[in-house]
């Protein structure tokens, strides 16, 4: 794992931990998306590594599913709980200090930049699932 992959994954918990804080978003509307965009995760492996960031006490058992298919890799949910930790602190103590009517532009903006961002400018991305065993990349490092 490069640094610049470190300092990615560090600064997309930070964002959603923040956007957790602060709106209460974070996992399938930050995390998923930032991963696939910004590190060229397929849909299945971002969704495997939000669960297990974000739901692996309380949703233990569809973490293991996509354990088990190869779509989760606990080294990079540890990176990532680094920087949402200190992003949801940081951004629950913004969204106390702004009104609650300010607080809903900023969750319905943000919402809407999202919903262009998927609809308009996403690229379609090969499923690993769908590549032939010798070519399968991926980022799991079971051992």
């Amino acid at each position: 794992m490069t640094t610049t992959t470190i300092i990615i994954l560090v600064l997309i918990g930070l964002i959603a931990g923040m956007l957790s804080g602060l709106i209460g978003i974070g996992g399938g509307v930050i995390i998923v998306p930032c991963l696939v965009y910004f590190l060229a995760f397929t849909q299945k492996d971002a969704q495997g590594t939000s669960l297990g960031l974000l739901m692996l006490p309380v949703g233990v058992l569809g973490v293991m599913q996509y354990y088990k298919m190869g779509h989760v890799d606990y080294k990079l949910i540890g990176i990532l709980a680094i920087g949402f930790v200190l992003g949801s602190f940081l951004g629950s103590k913004l969204a106390l200090t702004i009104s609650d009517g300010n607080l809903k532009k900023i969750f319905a903006v943000i919402m809407i930049l999202i919903a262009c961002k998927i609809l308009f400018f996403d690229k379609p991305k090969k499923d690993k699932t769908n590549l032939a065993p010798a070519t399968t990349p991926t980022i799991n490092t079971k051992t």
